[in-house]
């Protein structure tokens, strides 16, 4: 918790500052065979025979990032099973680890804290965090992590740009002033898993050194937090991710994180070493598929689907050809 003096240090300061990417073809079908090579995720690269089931959590990036890893195999050879949009990471994990699902795009962040459970252990450094749970969770539960893409998908807190001028909140230290100054202003909206993770609310409070006020917290689904927050009749702050495309097109203002809690949350993709052991081209196959995915390419893909209405598997499709990775 923080010391008086410096809750009134930060309550001082409260008062004294009061490209979207183009829509491609149609997805293809979740058969196998596709075209052998072709693009330089495929070249030289054969899994004709490999039948491999790919999933993803639900909401707009991992659907995008599911069906990338579905075309880019399916390109290269393999048959895949597409069970894509799993509800969470809690099921998501577990259906990686009892065999339902052989690959899924999970992010280090969420591996070392959530799944390894190290909430107490922060790794600051994204490749050092990275390399600690590919280690781990190969030894420990027999999954591997493929190279991790350059993109930071981790948590952030946004308000409308008008109320953060109003309340004069640009960082989350603001936040924790206001809920002191101002409680009823400190409205926020997020999904169940923030609000329960340990790099989410929980351990954001606690580092932080504030509660926001009984009642003010509303549980929505991840995709209706962007507009719930632009409108502000629910909450004047709302649960985001730095990769949301809806960040910018609707103009919001990600609060600053100056004490620089939540950790890096690299996406990856995660593979049963048995899978891997039998196809190790997977790992080629993926590598220039991550290096190509920085934050201002998944802000696109993000924004194609949930501002400009496109499908996920036209957006991935659209993706790997202009990248030459089909």
């Amino acid at each position: 918790m923080r010391t008086t003096a410096r809750r009134l240090a930060r309550a001082v300061g409260l008062i004294a500052v009061a490209s979207v990417l183009a829509a491609g073809c149609s997805g293809g079908s979740s058969g196998g065979g596709g075209n052998v090579g072709g693009g330089e995720a495929g070249q030289q690269l054969n899994l004709a025979g490999a039948t491999i089931s790919v999933g993803s959590k639900e909401f707009t990036e991992q659907l995008i990032l599911g069906e990338i890893a579905v075309q880019a195999l399916e390109n290269a050879g393999a048959t895949v099973e597409r069970r894509t949009g799993l509800v969470g990471t809690t099921a998501t994990r577990e259906a990686l680890t009892s065999g339902s699902v052989d690959l899924y795009w999970e992010y280090t962040g969420t591996g070392w804290i959530t799944l390894l459970g190290h909430d107490e252990n922060p790794i600051k450094d994204p490749r050092q965090q990275y390399d600690a749970v590919a280690a781990e969770d190969a030894q420990r539960n027999g999954i591997r992590w493929l190279e991790p893409a350059p993109a930071n998908n981790t948590f952030a807190l946004a308000v409308r740009r008008e109320a953060a001028e109003v309340l004069g909140v640009r960082s989350l230290s603001g936040l924790a002033a206001l809920t002191e100054l101002r409680p009823e202003n400190a409205t926020l909206c997020a999904t169940e898993e923030f609000l329960l993770r340990p790099d989410g609310l929980p351990g954001l409070q606690q580092a932080y050194g504030f509660q926001f006020p009984a009642g003010s917290v509303a549980q929505l689904p991840l995709d209706d937090i962007p507009g719930a927050v632009d409108e502000g009749d629910r909450c004047n702050f709302g649960e985001v991710f730095l990769t949301d495309g809806r960040i910018r097109t609707l103009g919001l203002t990600v609060l600053e994180d100056d004490e620089q809690f939540f950790p890096a949350y690299n996406p990856a993709p995660t593979v049963r070493s048995e899978v891997l052991d039998r196809h190790p081209d997977i790992a080629r196959l993926f590598a220039p598929i991550s290096a190509k995915l920085d934050n201002e390419t998944l802000q696109g893909l993000n924004a194609a689907v949930d501002v400009d209405g496109r499908s996920p598997a036209d957006v991935a499709r659209q993706f790997l050809r202009q990248n030459s990775l089909l």
